[in-house]
Formats: structure tokens, sequence, C-alpha cells
């Protein structure tokens, strides 16, 4: 039998993680952290901040990984995983893996953080893992509406972790992350209606006519674009700099792709609206740091 090596082993954990999801999160949270900032940044805070999002993120996702090892099995998109390629034996091992994770998260949080940024770490995790996951995933279309929530909780704990305390601004970027999960995620559902469908997860394309679930996801693509409008709105640091322009002209090009999939539904703009959908959370999330950190310098 074949050893494995130090290195595979570590890419192997590293995957089960499934860095492709967690950067993001992390990103936006470190969005968070600037858009929180009333004064100088503290470099543990910052460091703490980003290490609690990665620690929770990553141990969220392995522990996902091993609840739902047996529906990854069976999907085309997702059976070369570690786990269903048994490069984790025995698979209890990813559990304890994300398990220690998690917990690694939370003791940043309580011990170099604050009581607020604790409570959304711990309100975000709980609501991804048991409430998606373990509760909602396998039973009903309304698993992703019940988990987003989960997204919005690195961008609080961020913010909390800048400001201690959470504010009108930062429900609003997490409300961002709560309107754009649903587009990001049905609209790769449609791209992939029969690989659910083996798998029996309910997800919303795969239960409703495909002229409903198109409808959904251009409903929740006008709530997402439409509060990105409102956030400067309320809070004017983003009234006068690039992140109105910003939203503005990717919400139009994220609108658009959600109506072609309205009026023509195919596999193929369905993927094109899910291609686009990261790059646009992504973009306007740097936006919200570059005006964060030049009204900061203009403070000064």
């Amino acid at each position: 039998m074949r050893t494995t090596t130090i290195t595979e082993t570590i890419h192997t954990y590293f995957s089960l993680t499934k860095p492709n999801v967690w950067w993001l999160l992390v990103f936006v949270g470190l969005a968070g952290y600037l858009a929180g900032l009333r004064g100088s940044a503290n470099s543990v805070t910052l460091l703490a901040s980003i290490l609690a999002l990665v620690c929770g993120s990553a141990g969220a996702e392995s522990v996902a990984n091993y609840l739902e090892r047996d529906i990854d099995a069976v999907m085309e998109r997702t059976r070369r995983r570690p786990l269903p390629r048994g490069l984790i034996q025995p698979p209890e091992k990813a559990l304890v893996f994300g398990l220690a994770l998690i917990a690694a998260s939370l003791v940043i949080s309580a011990s170099l953080l604050n009581l607020t940024a604790l409570l959304a770490m711990l309100l975000g995790i709980l609501d991804y893992v048991l409430v998606y996951v373990v509760l909602t995933k396998r039973r009903t279309a309304w698993n992703i509406v019940l988990g987003s929530p989960a997204g919005a909780a690195p961008v609080l704990v961020g913010y909390a972790s800048a400001s201690g305390f959470i504010d009108i601004s930062a429900l609003i970027l997490g409300l961002l992350v709560v309107f754009w999960i649903p587009s990001h995620v049905w609209s790769l559902a449609l791209k992939y209606r029969e690989d659910y469908m083996r798998a029996g997860i309910p997800m919303l394309p795969t239960v409703v006519p495909e002229r409903v679930a198109v409808r959904c996801i251009a409903g929740t693509v006008i709530l997402l674009v439409s509060f990105s409008i409102l956030l400067p709105v309320l809070d004017g640091r983003f009234l006068k700099g690039p992140y109105l322009a910003t939203a503005v002209i990717m919400g139009t090009a994220l609108l658009a792709l959600s109506l072609k999939v309205l009026r023509r539904p195919s596999q193929r703009n369905a993927w094109t609206l899910f291609k686009f959908t990261s790059p646009y959370l992504a973009i306007l999330f740097l936006v919200v740091m570059i005006e964060s950190v030049l009204e900061l310098l203009y403070a000064q």
C-alpha cells in the first residue's frame, strides 16, 4: 500500500475546507472590519479577526463535508471531494478536524475580539451547520433562505471586531451577502438540476417549475442590487466615491444576466450568471474596503 506524504495530507485537508468558498467569506469579513473602523486599525485585532474567520469558515465547511459525504458521492459536481474519494480514513477524522477549527475560531473570538463578534461567529456557524446542513438542506426548498444568514456572519464579525457594535451599515453589508447567496446557489442548481435531483436535495430549481425558479432568482437579484444602492443612502461614506458607481455598473450587469435567464432559461445562461456572481460580490466589497480606508485617511 502506498504511503501518503505529509504534503499530500496537508493538501487533502486543505481541500476538505473548501477554500474556494471560505476565501470569499473571509474577504467580506475583512471588508466588514475596515467599514467598522472609527480610527486607526489595531493590528492584533485585525489579524485575530482574519484568523477567527478562516478557522470558523474552514471548520464549518469541513464539518459540512463530513455530514454530506453520502450525497457528495452521488453528485457529479462533488464526487471528487476528499471524503467521497476515501482520502481521509476513517471519515471521522474530518469531523474532528472541522470541530477543532471551529473551537479555535470561538476561542480566538472570545479572547482577542469581543462579545458581539463572538456571538456573530457562533450564530453564523450554528445557522450554517445546524440549520442549513443538518435540518433543512435535505428537507425543504427553503434551505438556502434559512441558511443564507450564515453568509452575513463574517461581515458582522469583522465589523464588530473593529467597532464593538453592529449598526445599520453593518446590517446592510450583511444583507448584501444574504441576498447574494440565493442567486449564486440557485443559478448553480439550475445548471446542475439533475445532479441535485439524483442526490435527493430539494434545491428550489428541482422542486418548482423552471419559470418559477428563474423568477425567484431575478427577485433576489433585484433585492441585492436595491440594497447595494441603499447603503450609500444610509451611510454617507459610500456616497461620494467609487462605491456608488461600482454598485450601479455591476448591479446593472447582474440584473441583465438575471433577466437573460428569466427570458431564456438554459443551463448556459444559468452558468454565466453563476460565474458572474462571485466577482460581483468580491468587487463590490473591494470597493467597500477602498472607500472605508479613504474615509479614514481623509479624517486624519
